[in-house]
C-alpha cells in the first residue's frame, strides 16, 4: 500500500496506532458518596464507573471508600490535581474518575467552571456520579452523632438527667402545639427539631445508666414494632376503611397489650384540666360508659361539663381555650394601643 494513499492517512477523528488523540478531549466523573451508608456500598454505575476508567484520583488517602477500592482491584491514586492538570490527564479521550471528599472538591468544580467560561478550551465530558445516597431519615444518624458529642464533651450536657430535663419537654411541647395553631411553617419544623432533640437526649442519657440502659435504637425499635402491631389494616390482614375501624383496631390491639383493668389507667393526671377531663370522657364514650357527672356546684364542675360537652361535640377544649385567649390577648393590646394614643 501506497504511503500517499487515502487509506493510509488518518482522519482527524481518529489517531495514528500508538499516539494519543490530544483533539479528544476525554471524560471526568466526580464520585460522590454518603458517609451515612456503610462503606463500599456503591451502586453499579458507580462500580462500573471504576473498573472502566483510565485513572481514579483521591485527594484524602484516609478516605473511607479507599480500601474496599482496592480490595474490588481498582488502583486509586492519592493526588489534588487542580482544574488543567485534570483536563491534561484526560487528553486522548481518557476517563477520570474522581473521589469526591466530604467537602464535595469545591475549588476543582469551580477551577473547572472557569475553564469552561473561558470558551477556549476543550472542555472533556464532565459528570457527577452518586455513588450512595442518603436514605429518608439519614440525617437523624448525624444528630445521634452529635448528640453523644455534646454529651461526652459538654459539661452541661453531661450532667443532665431525665429528671432535669423533663420540664423542657413541656416547654416544646407546648411550643409546638402553638407552632401548629399559628400555621408557621418555618416554626413548625424548628420547633418538631426542638422536640426530636429531647427524644434523643433522653435516650443518650439512658445509655449511661448501669442497672437498666437503652439507646435511641432501642426507644425506635420499640415504637416500630408498637405501630406494626397496632396497624394490623397494614401489615397485617385485617381490613379498615375509615379512620373509625382504624381507631377501633388501635384500641382493641392497646388492650390487649396493656391488660388494664380500668380505662383510665395511663391518663396521665398531670396534663391540663381541660385535656385530662376531655381525655375521661374520650375513654368512657369509646367504653359505652354512660356515666353521669358528679352533681356537685362549683366552677371545677362547671368547667369539667364544658370539657366534657366539648370532647362530645369533636372539640379539643384545651385548643379551644387557647385560641379564646389570644383574641382576649388581642383584645388587651388593642386597648393598651388606643391608651397610649395622644
Amino acid at each position: 500500500m501506497n504511503a500517499n494513499s487515502p487509506e493510509a492517512t488518518p482522519r482527524p477523528d481518529q489517531a495514528a496506532p500508538g499516539t494519543a488523540d490530544t483533539a479528544v478531549p476525554g471524560r471526568i466523573v466526580l464520585l460522590t458518596t454518603s458517609h451515612r451508608v456503610a462503606p463500599g456500598l456503591l451502586s453499579w454505575p458507580a462500580w462500573q464507573a471504576l473498573h472502566a476508567a483510565d485513572q481514579v484520583l483521591c485527594a484524602d488517602g484516609a478516605h473511607p471508600q479507599l480500601p474496599y477500592l482496592r480490595e474490588a482491584g481498582i488502583a486509586v491514586d492519592e493526588a489534588s490535581p487542580t482544574a488543567q492538570e485534570l483536563l491534561d490527564a484526560c487528553v486522548g479521550g481518557r476517563t477520570v474518575v474522581v473521589v469526591a471528599t466530604g467537602e464535595g472538591e469545591p475549588a476543582l468544580t469551580d477551577g473547572l467552571a472557569r475553564l469552561a467560561g473561558t470558551g477556549r478550551v476543550a472542555m472533556p465530558e464532565l459528570e457527577l456520579l452518586p455513588a450512595s445516597y442518603d436514605l429518608p431519615g439519614a440525617r437523624l444518624l448525624d444528630l445521634v452523632q452529635v448528640m453523644d458529642r455534646i454529651r461526652a464533651e459538654c459539661p452541661w450536657s453531661s450532667q443532665q438527667t431525665h429528671k432535669g430535663l423533663a420540664k423542657y419537654g413541656i416547654e416544646e411541647a407546648y411550643e409546638l402545639v402553638e407552632a401548629i395553631e399559628e400555621g408557621d411553617r418555618d416554626e413548625l419544623r424548628e420547633e418538631l427539631g426542638d422536640v426530636l432533640l429531647q427524644v434523643v437526649f433522653h435516650a443518650r442519657i439512658a445509655e449511661d445508666d448501669l442497672e437498666s440502659p437503652f439507646s435511641v435504637d432501642d426507644v425506635a425499635a420499640g415504637i416500630v414494632a408498637k405501630l406494626i402491631h397496632r396497624h394490623p389494616h397494614v401489615f397485617g390482614d385485617e381490613t379498615a376503611t375509615t379512620p373509625e375501624e382504624v381507631k377501633a383496631h388501635w384500641l382493641r390491639t392497646k388492650a390487649v397489650e396493656k391488660q388494664r383493668t380500668s380505662i383510665t389507667e395511663g391518663i396521665p393526671l398531670g396534663q391540663p384540666g381541660l385535656a385530662l377531663a376531655a381525655k375521661l370522657a374520650s375513654r368512657a364514650r369509646t367504653a359505652h360508659l354512660d356515666i353521669p357527672l358528679p352533681p356537685v356546684e362549683g366552677i371545677g364542675y362547671e368547667l369539667l361539663a364544658l370539657a366534657v360537652r366539648a370532647e362530645s361535640e369533636g372539640v379539643d377544649p384545651e385548643a379551644a381555650l387557647r385560641a379564646a385567649a389570644r383574641a382576649y390577648r388581642d383584645a388587651i393590646r388593642e386597648a393598651e394601643g388606643r391608651d397610649r394614643r395622644p
